[in-house]
């Protein structure tokens, strides 16, 4: 709970990301303009959707880590960690869940409060029913699960390669653009969109964003549902076991 102390941190990311949101929505306004074909997502949906992505931006991002960890591995202060009669794995996934939701809580309701209130092209939306309201909170639920699930192995990483950094700069590139944060999917040519749906990153943001905005219908978020389960539950399975491996062959120096 230390982010809920750092107002002033909390603060300057609002403001960041509130003028970052509002340089997208005018980029993508002067495309729709200027585009003589049709969009998959209206200009009102394509809103919505770049203020949910600033306001939960802490909850999707891949390059969001934890710095303390990356240092326990390299110093060999994760023999410590070993002693705890608690599964390692385990325990770093919900410790990396709760830094992301504690971050996300002090930043989500100011850019949404504020982007409600703001003039069309630029307002934010809320859905019209409970259900996708509903549906919505489920998916963003699951979408962060996957996002520490992929971030773990970021973490398992590290115990090879001993330095985090291009570990991260991986990670964080290749996410962010399959996770359409860079490129709307439904914006994305067909062949790159059908490539993107078989990787778990979409499922981290762009599904529930997709969801409130009304992108989506009820049938698919169901589907997309189902398939969020399938890959969180994958991705810590495989993780757990990576985890497992390198802690058994792990050789710590000192004395």
């Amino acid at each position: 709970m230390l982010e809920m102390q750092y107002r002033a941190a909390a603060l300057a990311g609002v403001m960041t990301q509130f003028f970052w949101g509002m340089i997208n929505i005018m980029i993508f306004e002067a495309f729709y303009r200027s585009s003589v074909f049709r969009p998959a997502m209206t200009m009102a949906e394509l809103t919505t959707y770049i203020w949910l992505q600033q306001a939960f931006l802490v909850l999707i991002m891949l390059w969001i880590r934890d710095n303390t960890l990356f240092e326990m591995i390299r110093s060999g202060n994760v023999a410590y960690e070993l002693l705890r009669p608690v599964e390692t794995y385990y325990f770093w996934y919900f410790k990396l869940l709760a830094h992301r939701m504690s971050g996300a809580l002090m930043r989500c309701l100011p850019i949404l409060l504020v982007a409600l209130l703001l003039p069309k092209p630029y307002r934010f939306v809320i859905p019209s029913d409970m259900l996708t309201f509903a549906l919505f909170v489920v998916t963003l639920t699951l979408g962060v699960a996957i996002t520490v699930a992929i971030s773990m192995f970021i973490y398992i990483s590290v115990f090879v390669t001993l330095s985090p950094r291009g570990s991260v700069l991986i990670f964080a590139v290749i996410g962010e653009f399959f996770a359409g944060l860079v490129i709307p999917i439904p914006l994305m040519p067909e062949w790159l969109r059908n490539f993107v749906y078989l990787l778990p990153f979409r499922y981290t943001g762009d599904l529930p964003f997709r969801i409130f905005t009304g992108n989506i219908g009820h049938a698919e978020a169901f589907q997309g549902l189902l398939m969020q389960c399938f890959w969180m539950i994958s991705l810590i399975a495989v993780g757990r076991f990576l985890m497992n491996r390198v802690l058994n062959q792990l050789v710590v120096q000192g004395g």
